[in-house]
């Protein structure tokens, strides 16, 4: 399991436990190139019986879900008709009763399970099963976000160069190339304040400055704030406010003030100029 990962399965059950109140959450990603869930991550158990459980589609109850790809519940584990049993003996060493399974499906593909449960035989109530769906739903959209992320850090990759350029420089990139260029770095900056991952995110923002890489380099008498860039990259792709806003995570309002600031500092009155002026600068490729 990549460590990124990891922490994402351990954060989304620490949430599952705050949320619902289950007493024990536990859960891993399935693992590549084997149709089989590892349980690598453990919150609020009292054994180690679950750990590095190797759970296989269509066995017990997390094996179901994975079959299905939808969530699955059962009131007490040991007597439940509709699993099959292969894995009784570590749930009742953790005494555990009631216990759910939710799926994370990324792209039509089962990835991991988290699961909750309770150490007594009872019904786990529609808003606890709804928490729960919600914490992969976390896990979910991290896992789509560091795989876009890996993406667009791959089409960031710079080419070998040629005689005489600057390493790395999007000037040596032509028509449109470098305008695949220019939207790998708006991509780049909207996407990386969503990393959780610092590892990650200074990673991307790395590559951002790679495809800004040139013979000048941001002007010293020119200094732009993080989201000012953001902005001015959603600009030069062609996006609206609203759709800046939408990429960025923030109200339009939100954006038209980063933009202004930017044009202020830019010594510019549009939207087209400031473009420009932030690519003459090297804050743009």
């Amino acid at each position: 399991m990549r460590t990124g990962d990891a922490v994402e399965i351990r954060g989304a059950l620490a949430r599952l436990r705050r949320t619902t109140g289950l007493p024990v959450a536990f859960g891993g990603l399935v693992e590549p190139g084997r149709l089989q869930v590892r349980i690598s991550e453990l919150s609020g158990t009292a054994t180690a019986a679950l750990r590095a459980l190797a759970v296989t589609p269509g066995n017990g109850l997390g094996g179901k879900a994975v079959a299905l790809a939808r969530p699955c519940a059962v009131t007490d584990y040991s007597v439940a008709r509709h699993i099959s049993h292969e894995y009784d003996v570590p749930v009742a060493a953790e005494g555990l009763r009631a216990v759910v399974a939710v799926p994370v499906v990324v792209r039509r593909r089962v990835r991991a399970v988290l699961y909750g449960a309770l150490r007594a035989a009872q019904p786990l109530g529609d808003r606890t099963l709804g928490e729960a769906v919600q914490a992969a739903r976390d896990v979910e959209q991290a896992l789509v976000v560091r795989e876009q992320a890996a993406e667009l850090l791959a089409a960031a990759r710079p080419r070998p160069e040629r005689p005489g350029t600057a390493p790395g420089a999007a000037e040596d990139v032509p028509g449109a190339a470098r305008e695949q260029v220019r939207e790998a770095h708006a991509a780049l900056r909207a996407l990386a304040p969503r990393i959780a991952d610092p590892a990650l995110r200074a990673e991307l923002l790395d590559a951002c400055a790679l495809l800004t890489a040139g013979a000048q380099g941001p002007a010293a008498a020119v200094r732009l704030a993080p989201r000012e860039v953001d902005v001015l990259a959603c600009v030069a792709s062609g996006a609206t406010n609203a759709v800046a806003a939408e990429r960025l995570g923030v109200t339009a309002e939100t954006v038209k003030a980063y933009l202004r600031s930017a044009m202020r500092k830019l010594g510019v009155r549009t939207r087209g100029q400031a473009v420009v002026a932030a690519r003459r600068a090297g804050w743009l490729p």
